[in-house]
């Protein structure tokens, strides 16, 4: 039964975690004591001594000597929210406002799957580089990026340790087009664990990207890790179309500052001119989103 109390102490912690990060609880909020929390849960003390403890750790509740314990007046939301439709820009602003620690750096052979995302040449090296960024201290990613060695030598290790990638692809003369990329989620292992300040096995935002020059070649092959309490991504959206073809269609940083009425007029207007441009191609049908 050893085995079973520190299971039990992590699904209490990840219960009263949710109460807490999703507002349910708010801040100053006086949680139950831990004999309440015990019966209502069904475990013994230790279990939500255990609980309690990891939250008071995370900064998530406070214990006043006397009074009980309490949800802190902290921020719940992610602190770093990437936005999809201004992504490129993102990069470089975030890299300006976090702090970033450069854990290896080297060149190596890519593995196969990088080697063909970013087209390389056979037997072409790349530049690894593995980075943790933090946030107020706080450490939120684990970025494994790899750079085309003929693309890499253009800065140093220093710089990588400093400068925001993006910013010394571009420095270098190499100007980034456009970006594919995919999200998923998996669970932390003992090196990411460690390295992001969670359990083994803790759940984790993943995301593949890869960037291209204007000429489609590739110029960076991102591998990143984070932290869901602490990053988030986001679209805004706005529907678009006429009749039966409306679709959601991501809104612009420079639509974000009008009316919603005004982004929609607009976004209606380009819609069917390249609706209207499709049709006189020979053999061309406006393509349809579903909603």
């Amino acid at each position: 039964m050893a085995g079973v109390e520190p299971l039990k102490a992590r699904r209490l912690y990840l219960l009263l975690r949710d109460r807490i990060i999703s507002g349910e609880d708010r801040p100053q909020t006086r949680l139950p004591s831990e004999p309440m929390l015990a019966e209502q849960h069904g475990v013994s003390r230790v279990t939500v001594r255990r609980a309690l403890d990891k939250l008071a750790g995370e900064g998530l509740i406070e214990r006043r000597p006397g009074s009980g314990t309490f949800v802190a007046g902290r921020r719940t939301e992610a602190p770093v929210t990437a936005d999809f439709s201004n992504l490129l820009t993102h990069l470089v602003e975030m890299g300006r406002r976090t702090e970033v620690r450069l854990l290896s750096f080297g060149y190596v052979t890519p593995p196969p799957a990088v080697a063909e995302a970013l087209g390389l040449a056979a037997g072409e090296r790349v530049q690894r580089a593995v980075r943790l960024r933090l946030i107020d201290g706080a450490p939120f990613s684990y970025l494994i990026t790899h750079v085309p060695e003929r693309i890499g030598v253009s800065y140093s290790e220093a710089e990588m340790a400093s400068t925001p990638l993006l910013e010394l692809l571009e420095r270098s003369g190499i100007v980034a087009d456009r970006a594919s990329q995919t999200i998923g989620a998996t669970l932390a292992g003992p090196d990411l664990a460690e390295a992001l300040g969670l359990e083994i096995g803790a759940a984790l935002l993943s995301m593949t990207r890869v960037v291209q020059g204007v000429d489609g070649e590739g110029i960076e092959h991102l591998h990143a890790f984070y932290r869901p309490d602490l990053y988030s991504f986001r679209m805004d959206l706005v529907r678009t179309g006429p009749g039966d073809a409306r679709s959601w269609t991501p809104v612009g940083p420079a639509r974000k500052g009008a009316t919603r009425s005004r982004g929609q007029a607009a976004a209606r207007a380009e819609t069917e001119t390249h609706q209207r441009r499709s049709t006189v191609r020979r053999g061309s049908t406006p393509r349809k989103t579903t909603p």
